[in-house]
């Protein structure tokens, strides 16, 4: 099953039809067995945004295992995310005061008082994507990600690791 194949189901909640509840219960993602969390963000707010199909479109979704795991702050440094954003995450690195402070305020706070974000990214196994690849890719948390660098750089509070949603063969 690849995102195309989810098309009626995303006008559906495209058009105001579904809410999260409803999108989740959807007979078509109850094969996945993917985390609640990992629907919302990867198929809820981003399943048919044009530059995300292009970047995610070619996996078989059902081929993906989903595991919240602990990863190394320095990890996140260099990892990359789709060509179709590519440069985004070192854009929001640039000012990461101004990305947590245009959220709401218990982000802030999260930043300030645990060093990390307050939701886990979704992250992918790159083999998925390319076989010869390996590392991990940023799928969603390109402003998360993006903060941590920032804050790295700036030598702002950063927690030494950080979970994260991650997508294996």
């Amino acid at each position: 099953m690849k995102l195309s194949d989810l098309g009626p189901l995303m006008a559906r909640r495209r058009d105001g039809g579904l809410s999260f509840g409803r999108f989740s219960a959807a007979p078509e993602l109850a094969s996945l067995e993917w985390p609640d969390d990992v629907i919302e963000q990867f198929l809820f707010d981003h399943g048919d945004n044009a530059p995300f199909v292009y970047d995610y479109g070619n996996i078989d979704l059902r081929d993906i295992a989903w595991r919240l795991e602990t990863i190394p702050a320095a990890d996140f440094n260099e990892m990359p995310t789709g060509a179709s954003d590519a440069g985004c995450i070192e854009t929001y690195a640039e000012n990461p005061v101004h990305w947590v402070t245009v959220r709401p305020p218990e982000i802030g706070r999260h930043w300030e008082m645990h060093g990390t974000w307050l939701r886990p990214p979704i992250l992918i196994d790159r083999r998925l994507l390319t076989p010869s690849e390996s590392g991990l890719q940023v799928v969603e948390g390109r402003t998360r990600v993006g903060v941590l660098r920032g804050r790295l750089r700036e030598e702002l509070h950063i927690a030494s690791n950080h979970q994260a949603w991650v997508g294996h063969l």
